[in-house]
């Protein structure tokens, strides 16, 4: 018999996404660290980034039928201990032997933890008893922003505080949040989806053009977001001349603060709004902001389109999975795995083509930029096509009800 009610479980959810933002923002802020300390080639420091979405990636494309068998709650708590031990092994493993393969097993284990979270997150909120769905999963999403500000915040004071080359006592402070959420979704209720008892099959969705259509959204939602974010620290330092600690706080940190600003307000409002419209709406300011970031010749001008740009983009992912549950109500399991995948496909490819695109120009970032404008651009189309889907459904159900 469950000891707590389904808002612990939602509580439970919200640290989830903490958990998830720990893991992909704590150990980019010691990546210079890590390349001094352990006399790590540049090349191979990045080369983390790559490993940790593509093992997110992986698991995301292996885990909708896995989970499905285990079920939800054994999943969502080894996920948790994967977060964990994961975070604990970045200060352990590279003193155990060769630190670059200390630091690449430390980030597979805990990725393989973040993947998880990103398909059972949401999908457990959903099966959770509440009225305002859609107002629900984006609160949900706020939480992973939230996070990163925090993360980002407390981890460069901190750090400030008491010494870089402590970098190791962090790492495993930060190991106490899953810790903690392993044990709370042991005591919560956790329902499954009660639309998969009569699910469709995985071949019937892959035959749905709207699913393809969402899966296009989700990687131009991620692409459109971690494209900017992951330059964000750049402009801040470049814009205002501060140091490396205040670029990251006015940097990465002010993007994630917008970005989950937007989405409370999302989740405030959503319901009354015309889902494909906002995102259309979302994807011009985007647009806009990449532009003064890309093209502004006043440098702070530029971090003010970095700002916009957080906040343009944190209804994309909530919105369009929101719209894949409604419009693809009994896609289950398979669906949030799916729809994580191509997320996190964007995640990948958008920063890493604004780096190939700025190299091939000479460093020039503003032609990468300028470049990653077709994300959001072709997001707005996506969602016009999906709007003008829906109006002609409608338009049949009414000329079929007055046959």
């Amino acid at each position: 018999m469950a000891r707590l009610s389904y808002k612990h479980t939602l509580a439970a959810c919200f640290i989830g996404y903490i958990t998830q933002a720990i893991i992909n923002n704590f150990a980019p802020l010691l990546f210079l660290t890590f390349q001094t300390e352990f006399e790590i080639g540049l090349d191979k420091i990045t080369m983390l980034v790559t490993i940790n979405f593509l093992t997110q990636l992986l698991v995301d494309m292996i885990s909708a039928k896995a989970v499905d068998r285990i079920g939800y709650k054994p999943s969502i708590i080894f996920a948790h201990i994967c977060c964990a031990v994961g975070l604990v092994g970045l200060a352990v493993f590279p003193s155990a032997g060769d630190p670059y393969v200390g630091l690449v097993v430390a980030v597979v284990i805990y990725a393989i933890g973040g993947g998880l979270i990103e398909v059972l997150i949401s999908p457990i909120a959903q099966a959770c008893p509440t009225d305002d769905k859609t107002g629900a999963m984006s609160l949900l999403h706020s939480f992973f922003c939230w996070g990163s500000a925090a993360v980002i915040l407390l981890s460069t004071l901190i750090l400030a505080a008491v010494g870089q080359s402590n970098w190791r006592w962090l790492s495993i402070a930060w190991a106490v949040v899953p810790i903690f959420n392993a044990i709370y979704f042991v005591l919560v209720p956790v329902n499954k989806l009660p639309e998969e008892e009569g699910g469709v099959k995985l071949t019937k969705l892959l035959g749905s053009g709207i699913f393809w259509l969402l899966l296009l959204m989700m990687v131009c939602s991620g692409a459109s977001e971690l494209a900017m974010s992951q330059w964000a620290s750049a402009f801040a330092e470049s814009g205002l001349g501060v140091s490396k600690a205040m670029g990251d706080l006015f940097g990465p940190c002010l993007f994630a603060v917008l970005m989950g600003i937007a989405r409370v307000l999302y989740a405030r409002f959503g319901a009354r709004l015309n889902a494909p419209i906002t995102i259309a709406c979302s994807c011009a300011l985007c647009v806009i902001s990449y532009v003064l970031a890309a093209f502004a010749p006043i440098p702070v001008v530029g971090l003010i389109g970095c700002a916009l740009c957080g906040f343009s983009v944190g209804i994309f992912w909530p919105a369009t999975f929101s719209l894949g549950i409604g419009r693809l109500p009994k896609g289950g399991t398979a669906l949030f795995a799916l729809l994580s995948l191509a997320g996190d496909l964007g995640c990948t490819g958008g920063p890493t083509l604004v780096g190939l695109i700025s190299d091939a120009e000479g460093g020039s970032l503003s032609s990468g930029l300028a470049f990653a404008m077709i994300f959001p651009i072709l997001l707005a189309i996506c969602s016009f096509v999906l709007l003008a889907i829906s109006r002609r459904e409608k338009k049949r159900a009414l000329s079929d009800g007055l046959k």
